[in-house]
């Protein structure tokens, strides 16, 4: 097996376990150990998985804000089992040659570590992480990382200026991540990400959202946009309850995406 192959499946393989052995991996691809190690040690200077000794985990996302734990990074952790079911799902309904447009968010974050898997894609964003992630991982996708006013602890760009760059891109879809999901529509807790996300609305003609089931019980301060503006919402659990009733009356996909025991 030539070893950009196996490596490939190697990240997959992590993927799919979160956490394994150089003994195992071995034997699942018929490998020295050896091999194996320097397959690892190449792979975490790529930054798609984490090498610890006797074998290698997922990345841990970071976020740094220099000022020791940072409130994104926390969020992270909130749950991530949620997210990272989520992202591998929605991640499979986009394909090479593909425009997306791509905000900032926890569960975005946490899927462009899956899209990134894929080559050939177009990615529009204002996260510094999802860029990076996108053109790491394949020197086949091409990021465009929109200009604006920074901000650390999120690693996005923010404002008036990255409103307007957003606007010289038209692209086929866009993926958002959103605070709260109520009847009224889909909603966020931050102006300058609710007006970021409107933005990328315009610029997209389909919208997937992306948001673990605790949003579902949420209510926000900003309208993102009504329910009836999205084509589909990627969860790990069905709706219920009026705001199941609403987002059928806006006619909105529902994909579940249940995640993994263990």
């Amino acid at each position: 097996m030539k070893p950009r192959i196996r490596q490939e499946l190697i990240v997959d393989y992590v993927r799919q376990h979160e956490k394994v052995t150089v003994d195992a991996l071995a034997a699942a691809f018929e490998a020295s150990r050896e091999t194996i190690r320097r397959d690892l040690t190449d792979l975490a200077h790529r930054g798609l998985i984490k090498k610890f000794h006797g074998g290698a985990a997922l990345p841990e996302i970071m976020v740094f804000d220099g000022r020791g734990e940072n409130p994104f990074l926390v969020r992270m952790q909130e749950n991530l089992r949620e997210k990272r079911a989520i992202a591998r799902r929605a991640a499979a309904l986009f394909q090479p040659g593909d425009t997306i447009l791509i905000d900032t968010g926890t569960t975005t974050v946490v899927f462009a570590d899956e899209l990134c898997r894929l080559s050939g894609l177009t990615v529009i964003t204002n996260s510094v992480h999802v860029a990076q992630a996108m053109t790491r991982a394949s020197d086949q996708n091409t990021a465009f990382l929109i200009g604006g006013k920074y901000r650390d602890e999120s690693g996005e760009n923010l404002g008036a200026m990255t409103v307007e760059e957003i606007g010289r891109f038209h692209a086929k879809y866009a993926v958002l991540t959103v605070g709260a999901i109520e009847e009224a529509g889909f909603m966020d807790y931050d102006m300058e990400e609710a007006e970021i996300a409107r933005t990328m609305i315009a610029q997209s003609r389909h919208i997937t959202v992306l948001a673990d089931s605790s949003k579902l019980t949420r209510t926000g301060l900003f309208q993102v946009c009504p329910l009836g503006k999205v084509d589909r919402l990627v969860t790990d659990r069905m709706p219920t309850g009026n705001v199941a009733d609403a987002l059928a009356r806006a006619g909105v996909e529902i994909i579940i995406a249940p995640p993994t025991s263990g």
